[in-house]
């Protein structure tokens, strides 16, 4: 017995050595490992990269921007079939462990001891300590780090607050090239266009499959291993008691269902658009914040307006382009033995002008062009082995003014357009090498409704909206007769239409201006000036106010921030943007009130809270919790007055005549109170047209990227009205025709077009609008046409002239 006891003694002894000497090796490797781990604390204030996402004004997405494409979701926003798919594939002890489970270890060593399958034995946990804290590296060293951060972890942190870790942060592929995904929410929408609570059991599945190695079951690459990674989750689902074996046996029979998602500004004609709201974020936040902030960012877009204004400027810029001949193809491919669909393929295309397409010219025989269209890319951004062919006959090139033999030939590359009502028949298009601009804005607000700066952003990036600075010509006129008005003149107030001629000073050239049609017609009013843009009658106005207040009333407008105060500035010579023009037009047309122009209503942070907002306006007794018979709330606007009101509607009045009268009548269809002005420069380099209606202002130009005459007879009236036109025509379709609101003060009176006196009874006139103490005398007899002055000679009846209060 004695002996008994002694022998167990020893082995006592024994193994309380070696469980003191394995305490002690534990303990220095835990000393050796625990040194220099990361701080795991850090995780409780972890912000991960998550992507800007700007939407359109209706909500709609335009546009996404991010380093790492991730939206990040709150486990308690997570959907339970997602969690049940992660938790079947990754680890389904995950709940029941303490950050290490020995259950999935042993499972892991026989599964590689018995099939040579290579199974890993990393909880959750312990990938989020890895993708977090640690590197990615295969060593002894960095697993037993990585153990050991695991258990810190889970001392730390509930379950769920991991578990929502690692759902956003885990890669999940790249679907789309460039767009690489982490995080559910941001795969879920990648890969089968889908929020995330819109996830099936086998789209769930296959999404749980991708953290094991996104490329190992891409869906169009590797689609057979991707099925049957699947469908093993599917299965792991149905045994860890998720879903039914029935439920299982049905979504295994499914296709992987993958189809990728493409958001573009392309699909909203909106890539100027977008490129300046990134442009404006990151000029104000950085691009950090820009593409890892998680913004959201709703803009003044809208989205019908903004494809009604890409058409109305892009058949402008057609229709002046192919009045001016057929330049040839885009390129040229040799077709002899070769597959014209993978020959076409390999021509670049711009991306963002459907409905054309790019086609190779097959054959010209018979009268007609056969032709090959550019195969479409499927999914997996493979060429489709699909090929489409078509027609062009003599009607799709008649543009041209040649027939189809002498303008097309086997292998050439080609833009075409579909013809209406023809399945397989197309015509002729070119790119045109002109370019332009159009911008729409609120002018109560300056929200801006639609931006198109070009004809193709993929062609160029270049916004001739906002950064192409181009002379105005004749539309700055407004601005000087704004000046004027707001400075003793009334709209019937006569100045001479007659040559004129500056003196430059000493050693320098005179300057002798002259009207557009090289004619001088008189005494004019004010109004005659502006509806037909008399250059002689707006120098000589210039020079009596003085170019020192009008270049104050451009800065005040936003035109110029400092005009040189010449007169040639008075016809426009300087150089301006077409997003500063309607913005100026915009304070014309909103009673002279200053507005800056947006297209961003509103910047939230990642938490929802709002930390940019454009309207600033006041609200009284908008707070209230409920109605209790108070007064309405009301909007208070505290924005500066930079124009008479009484003024700014003279303005607008002059300016209705334009379209009546004036240089822009091709806008009186449209049928609705309009006023604008039209603008030409000199040799034509440049077209404009700025106009509104009560409610909305709108600007085009047009011109060469490298100036150049657009052609002898080029206006402003003859190239930009008509896109404003088509424009305003599908943009006010539904609105009624409200006409321009009268400010209080404002004496409405009949007057002669030709003289600006009162008109008789038996006169039309029109109704002029004069301030308090301003309007003409009941009888006035102004001198006769035939009676008007030679050039260079005093003018007659200088007194009566003084009456009308206007400069001969």
């Amino acid at each position: 017995m004695r002996f008994v006891l002694r022998f167990f003694g020893f082995l006592f002894s024994i193994a309380a050595m070696v469980f003191v000497a394995g305490a002690a090796v534990g303990g220095y490797f835990y000393w050796k490992y625990s040194q220099d781990l990361p701080d795991h604390a850090a995780l409780a204030n972890y912000e991960p990269p998550v992507m800007t996402r700007v939407h359109a004004a209706d909500g709609s997405l335009l546009a996404e921007y991010a380093r790492e494409r991730r939206l990040y979701l709150p486990i308690q926003a997570m959907p339970k079939i997602v969690v049940a798919a992660f938790l079947s594939a990754e680890d389904k002890n995950f709940y029941k462990h303490g950050g290490i489970d020995p259950e999935g270890i042993v499972r892991a060593i026989l599964t590689n001891a018995s099939s040579g399958k290579k199974q890993g034995a990393s909880t959750i946990t312990q990938q989020v300590a890895k993708n977090f804290l640690l590197s990615s590296e295969q060593t002894i060293d960095r697993k037993v780090r990585e153990a050991l951060i695991a258990l810190r972890i889970e001392s730390t942190y509930s379950k769920d607050k991991i578990l929502e870790l690692y759902l956003n942060e885990i890669f999940l592929g790249t679907i789309v090239p460039g767009r690489n995904l982490h995080g559910i929410a941001a795969a879920a929408l990648d890969y089968f266009g889908k929020s995330v609570h819109e996830l099936t059991i086998h789209e769930a599945a296959y999404l749980a499959a991708l953290p094991k190695g996104p490329n190992n079951y891409h869906p169009f690459r590797k689609t057979q291993a991707a099925l049957a990674r699947r469908n093993e989750i599917i299965g792991l689902m149905a045994q860890n008691g998720y879903i039914t074996r029935e439920e299982a046996e049905a979504e295994r029979k499914l296709p992987l269902g993958v189809n990728p998602r493409s958001v573009s500004p392309n699909t909203a004609n909106a890539n100027y658009f977008a490129e300046e709201v990134r442009r404006e974020i990151s000029e104000r936040y950085g691009e950090k914040k820009l593409y890892e902030g998680g913004l959201s960012v709703r803009t003044t877009l809208d989205s019908k307006m903004q494809a009604q204004a890409r058409k109305a400027l892009v058949d402008g810029l057609v229709r002046y382009d192919q009045a001016r001949g057929w330049r040839g193809p885009q390129a040229r491919i040799d077709l002899a033995g070769r597959d014209w669909g993978q020959a076409v393929a390999g021509v670049p295309a711009l991306g963002d002008v459907q409905p054309w397409r790019l086609a190779v010219v097959l054959d010209t025989a018979g009268g007609r062009a056969q032709i090959g269209l550019q195969p479409r890319k499927e999914s997996s951004g493979q060429v489709s082995k699909d090929r489409e062919t078509g027609i062009i006959t003599a009607e799709g090139v008649r543009w041209t003014g040649r027939g189809i033999a002498s303008a097309l030939s086997a292998g050439d590359v080609v833009y075409v357009e579909r013809m209406d009502g023809a399945a397989n028949t197309y015509r002729l298009r070119q790119v045109p090498e002109i370019s332009g601009a159009i911008v729409a804005m609120d002018p109560h607000t300056g929200r801006v409704h639609a931006m198109v700066g070009g004809f193709s952003f993929d062609e160029s990036e270049f916004n001739r909206a906002t950064q192409a600075m181009r002379q105005p010509g004749s539309s700055f006129k407004p601005i000087v007769y704004s000046a004027a008005l707001d400075n003793g003149y009334t709209p019937s107030s006569i100045v001479l239409d007659t040559p004129i001629t500056i003196e430059a000073g000493p050693g320098q050239e005179a300057w002798t201006p002259s009207n557009y049609d090289g004619k001088s017609g008189g005494p004019h009013t004010l109004r005659y000036g502006i509806e037909h843009s008399k250059n002689l009658m707006t120098v000589r106005l210039a020079k009596d106010i003085g170019m020192p207040l009008i270049a104050e009333y451009a800065r005040r407008f936003g035109v110029y921030d400092d005009m040189l105060p010449v007169l040639p500035m008075s016809l426009g010579a300087g150089e301006t943007t077409v997003m500063r023009m309607v913005t100026a037009y915009s304070m014309l047309d909103n009673g002279g009130r200053r507005i800056r122009p947006t297209l961003i209503d509103r910047i939230q942070d990642r938490t929802g809270e709002t930390i940019y907002r454009h309207d600033n306006r006041k609200c009284i007794g908008c707070d209230a919790e409920k109605w209790s018979g108070q007064d309405e709330p009301k909007l208070v606007d505290e924005s500066e007055q930079v124009l008479d009101p009484l003024t700014a509607y003279q303005m607008v009045s002059i300016m209705e005549g334009v379209v009546q009268r004036g240089t822009a009548t091709i806008l009186k269809e449209i049928g609705k109170p309009l006023a604008g002005k039209t603008g030409t420069t000199n040799d034509a380099k440049d077209a404009w047209f700025v106009g509104f209606s009560p409610d909305l202002a709108v600007g085009v130009y047009l011109g060469f990227d490298k100036p150049r005459s657009l052609g002898d007879r080029a206006t402003g009236g003859g190239l930009a009205a008509p896109i404003a036109r088509d424009f305003l025509k599908a943009a006010l379709a539904d609105k009624p025709p409200t006409p321009f609101r009268v400010p209080p003060g404002i004496k409405l009176i009949r007057v002669n077009l030709a003289t600006g006196t009162r008109a008789g009874g038996s006169e039309g006139g029109v109704l002029e609008a004069f301030k308090p103490g301003t309007a003409p005398p009941d009888s006035y007899s102004a001198p006769p046409a035939a009676q008007q002055p030679a050039p260079g000679a005093p003018p007659p009846d200088a007194d009566r002239a003084a009456q009308a209060g206007g400069l001969y």
